[in-house]
């Protein structure tokens, strides 16, 4: 495994970083993996030398962040490893238990710590950006979180690059912790983020850490067209994915992954994430794995070097898209 910073800062992370949502309990979603099945993922992630690990608090609402932290205490070096959650989204239909208000983010931060079983955060992140909340207020809670020593870093997940620049010059001006990472939705199969925020990310030294790499398994190249909903459970019931993956020309770029792929004799999955490591902005893209073939190809990945005619192939068959996943 390749170790790099976060960003500007310290902070080692792996190449890889495996994405948590997938474990947890199946009555939250049916191709969720519950507490036994998802054992051997955490297992394996850390004898390859994976340390950086992403979960939130609505997946399974809580239930993978409690599942994360016993497996990350059973199987790694708390010390050594890098745990990140995210808050937001609502825990329940109940007032204040969803958003970005000083009491939610405070609230949901001494709740995350509780499950996943840690006395410290290392990097805790906004599901998204709350339109409801002022700005400076969202960002004051969080840089209270870093003085009282519950969270190490802040990052925060898709948002609109003007208004990434504004927390940004927010935190400066005020001498607030300052967010050091942007996961956000970047893969081959959207690429509107190369626009605006891949720049801005570099040019600030942000850490990127994209979801859904893979693009909901379609550059797994499993699937026979975009509208094969029969090849894996989440397929079948992951009615976000229909809102981010629709445009004809997208299966012009999973053929040309398998093409470079086949030539290459590596796997779709591996050359996808190969392609999104050769990014200069991008640290580590999340891996949800529900098979150990997925991570282990997520693994190998890391060795890959594309040529400049492999990247150039890669990226040829692209069509602009509207924003989606914001």
């Amino acid at each position: 495994m390749h170790y790099v910073n976060l960003g500007h800062t310290g902070l080692k992370v792996s190449r890889i970083c495996l994405g948590c949502m997938s474990y947890g309990s199946s009555k939250w979603r049916p191709w969720v993996l519950d507490e036994e099945a998802s054992q051997p993922f955490f297992r394996r992630a850390v004898e390859a030398g994976i340390n950086f690990f992403d979960t939130a608090d609505m997946y399974s609402l809580g239930m993978s962040e409690e599942v994360t932290g016993r497996a990350l205490r059973q199987y790694a070096r708390l010390e050594e490893v890098v745990i990140a959650t995210k808050v937001f989204n609502p825990m329940s239909d109940r007032p204040n238990m969803s958003g970005l208000s000083r009491k939610h983010i405070v609230q949901g931060c001494e709740a995350s710590l509780k499950r996943l079983g840690v006395e410290t955060i290392d990097l805790y992140q906004l599901h998204r950006m709350d339109p409801n909340t002022p700005l400076e207020e969202t960002l004051a809670a969080l840089d209270l979180l870093v003085r009282q020593g519950k969270v190490r870093y802040i990052g925060a997940s898709s948002s609109a690059a003007w208004k990434f620049a504004k927390a940004l010059s927010l935190s400066e001006r005020h001498g607030w912790a300052r967010f050091v990472s942007m996961q956000n939705h970047y893969n081959l199969l959207y690429r509107e983020e190369e626009r605006e925020m891949m720049p801005l990310c570099e040019e600030e030294g942000i850490g990127v850490i994209p979801w859904s790499p893979l693009a909901r398994g379609l550059l797994a190249g499993t699937r026979k067209s975009l509208d094969d909903k029969q090849t894996t459970t989440r397929a079948g019931s992951d009615a976000f994915a229909a809102t981010l993956y629709d445009n004809p020309h997208d299966w012009d770029v999973v053929e040309m992954v398998r093409k470079v792929a086949s030539a290459r004799g590596d796997t779709p999955a591996a050359v996808s994430l190969a392609w999104l490591l050769s990014k200069p902005a991008v640290v580590a893209p999340i891996i949800g794995a529900t098979k150990l073939e997925h991570l282990e190809a997520a693994i190998g990945a890391v060795e890959i070097k594309l040529t400049p005619e492999e990247l150039k192939s890669l990226e040829a068959p692209y069509q602009p898209h509207s924003v989606r996943g914001l």
